[in-house]
């Protein structure tokens, strides 16, 4: 894949979609090259996905609505569960099962994993946590005012995190230890979502006013549309990138449908 992603095309390919009726999908992270993890409030349950074939492979039942998703190692997911609660899930040849569950100190807006530990936002302060996968606050982000609220999180290779603040219409970064960093704003940002790293420089959002899929290159402090309304991008939701692949795969709010786009 070319290191700048505004020189890559991106084909189109067909949409995945969801078996066994009406549902919508609220988080999704590649779990190996065609299989995708994902949540469904709809059925309350986090299910893995064939992309190949578009089948349901495994799922597993939760108490609670399952939000934001993310892989911790190769065979261990957390999703957050209701508020306050974060299910960890083993992956493990295609099957799904529960494992331990954390509660955690605030109302969750989003997750992601560094470093064997997770990243919480919460919609109240303190924004950001480190926390182990056995619930110990490892930083705090203090009280600062920096998010209105906090969306989706990504980590970079090197530990990095990009959050997406739809209340501002802007993208936060943080090092490891949650110090901030820098804003990103560009008027092609508007109402972001979903957010995922492609590169350590070049970071993927879901625009979601704009109908568009937003690429940052952090560097260069620059912003630019990779796909639009025109490409099928509608009210885009979430999102995750498959690098093996050369995939990212999109979701749009209350659908049941993944687009898919190849990175040529």
């Amino acid at each position: 894949m070319p290191t700048d992603l505004t020189q890559a095309r991106l084909k189109r390919q067909p949409d995945i979609q969801l078996p066994g009726g009406k549902c919508y999908i609220e988080d999704l992270t590649v779990v190996s090259p065609d299989m995708l993890l994902v949540s469904n409030p709809s059925k309350q349950c986090v299910q893995l996905l064939d992309c190949l074939k578009g089948e349901v492979v495994s799922e597993v039942q939760l108490q609670d609505w399952p939000y934001r998703i993310c892989l911790t190692d190769r065979n261990t997911a957390a999703v957050n569960v209701g508020g306050r609660r974060i299910q960890m899930i083993n992956v493990k040849d295609k099957t799904l099962t529960k494992g331990r569950e954390l509660t955690v100190s605030g109302i969750i807006c989003g997750l992601t994993s560094s470093r064997n530990s997770l990243v919480v936002a919460y919609g109240s302060q303190p924004w950001l946590e480190v926390i182990s996968k056995d619930g110990k606050v490892l930083h705090q982000s203090g009280k600062s005012q920096h998010f209105k609220p906090p969306a989706f999180l990504c980590t970079t290779p090197s530990g990095l995190v990009f959050i997406s603040d739809h209340g501002t219409h802007t993208i936060k970064k943080v090092d490891g230890q949650l110090n901030f960093l820098q804003t990103f704003t560009s008027p092609l940002l508007q109402t972001p979502r979903g957010i995922t790293a492609v590169t350590e420089d070049e970071i993927l959002v879901c625009s979601q006013r704009h109908n568009s899929l937003v690429l940052l290159q952090s560097s260069t402090n620059t912003m630019s549309t990779l796909l639009g309304k025109d490409d099928g991008i509608e009210i885009p939701y979430s999102l995750t990138y498959c690098p093996d692949q050369k995939k990212a795969y999109v979701a749009s709010a209350l659908t049941d449908t993944i687009k898919v786009y190849q990175v040529s």
